[in-house]
């Protein structure tokens, strides 16, 4: 990892030296540092600035969760084990909170995949609402993308429908990514993948057979597209325990490009024996904690 260069968070100056320790009844000694040219003082924003608990009890937080652990077994997790406890709608902050800081973060690497990706999408129920009276339940689909080379989840989005416009919206997102090495794009036989694919890769593209969308339909007997049911295993395997989305279509969002960080970065995939991240990217993670990594990388780049 890169040296950080300290700057001043008053006038970005980089002329600072450590002034004292900052005491904090949870987190520990923090360190201040002073700026020589506007003599003010400050401490680093390292993703946990202001936060009241320790960045390990809020990473392990993460790693539970998207273990398969709920937010309120979280709670009583920490309960057992730390004095100062944190709820469970802290918990649930922290998911939605850093799953959206290290997914802006990864969703701007470089990829080096291989030349075919399979997309495809699960359907999800959730309340209209997230008050108590409200009854409602809305049909929505999570739209995601997986290389079969590398296994790493090029895009994802949760969507209100499976329309043209939605569809097209993850796919030309997961082409601008990988820079034009795909192919091959693969997808069921929903008719509404014929237009978007048409629209991101290009009718002369497809006709000229640069790109081939390949529509397997298993009812027909076409075959199986394996790489990307088995990523939806994975996936069910964490929301199954859910009750429902509830109520926001943005926290819903943030969750799952959570679960896209954990499932490209953090857990080892069984069929390449590593992570994804290690054969699609150039990224290094030496820490044995990445999602404590992943968040300081995070806000060096911004």
């Amino acid at each position: 990892m890169e040296k950080q260069t300290i700057k001043c968070s008053h006038c970005k100056s980089e002329n600072v030296i450590k002034w004292c320790k900052r005491k904090t009844q949870n987190r520990g000694l923090i360190q201040r540092y002073r700026c020589k040219d506007c003599n003010n003082t400050f401490t680093l924003d390292d993703g946990f600035f202001r936060m009241r608990n320790h960045p390990q009890k809020i990473t392990c937080g993460l790693d539970l969760f998207y273990n398969g652990i709920s937010t309120r077994k979280v709670q009583q997790h920490f309960k057992a084990f730390f004095p100062h406890n944190a709820s469970n709608v802290s918990i649930y902050n922290w998911v939605v909170k850093y799953a959206k800081i290290m997914h802006k973060f990864t969703d701007n690497l470089k990829l080096k995949i291989g030349n075919e990706v399979q997309v495809d999408e699960v359907e999800y129920h959730r309340r209209e609402s997230h008050k108590k009276g409200i009854k409602g339940v809305q049909t929505n689909f999570f739209v995601d993308s997986v290389d079969t080379k590398t296994r790493f989840m090029t895009g994802s989005e949760y969507c209100k429908s499976r329309t043209t416009e939605e569809l097209k919206f993850v796919i030309k997102k997961v082409k601008n990514k990988t820079d034009n090495q795909i192919k091959i794009c693969t997808t069921d036989g929903f008719n509404a993948y014929l237009s978007a694919v048409k629209s991101v890769f290009g009718y002369y593209n497809l006709k000229k057979g640069l790109v081939k969308h390949n529509q397997v339909t298993q009812l027909r007997g076409e075959g199986f597209n394996h790489p990307i049911e088995r990523l939806h295993n994975s996936l069910r395997q964490r929301t199954k325990t859910f009750r429902g989305f509830h109520g926001s279509i943005d926290s819903a969002n943030a969750i799952l490009k959570g679960f896209e960080v954990y499932y490209n970065f953090i857990r080892v995939h069984q069929a390449i024996n590593c992570c994804p991240y290690e054969l699609a990217t150039d990224l290094k993670l030496e820490d044995n904690n990445k999602w404590l990594e992943l968040i300081k990388l995070s806000k060096q780049s911004i």
